[in-house]
């Protein structure tokens, strides 16, 4: 058992667990809107490759290129949420384990 939880009081374990909880949903709800626009950006990106190909014209290529830019930062922020979650999801767990209501 965690020494930060036997030092803490059921309700100081419990006021932690609804902030952990907060913190979780607001986290997943992040990460679905971003899901979401990963999906769209990326749709997006094949249409845009498509084009430059096509067009074999610069201005295409740079707008492949921006949104190719735009895109891995976009997934790279989604694979930050999606440890920030596994992380809360942990912390919350942990929490559980070690938690005995007594009211």
């Amino acid at each position: 058992m965690s020494r930060t939880l036997l030092a803490m009081g059921t309700r100081q374990v419990r006021r932690r667990l609804e902030d952990v909880q907060r913190r979780l949903s607001a986290a997943r709800e992040s990460q679905r809107i971003l899901e979401e626009q990963v999906i769209v950006w990326t749709d997006a990106l094949d249409d845009a490759r498509i084009r430059a190909l096509v067009s074999e014209t610069p201005l295409q290529t740079h707008e492949y290129d921006d949104l190719s830019r735009h895109v891995a930062a976009a997934t790279a922020e989604l694979a930050r949420r999606r440890r920030e979650v596994e992380g809360l999801v942990s912390e919350r767990d942990e929490l559980l384990r070690n938690w005995t209501p007594k009211d």
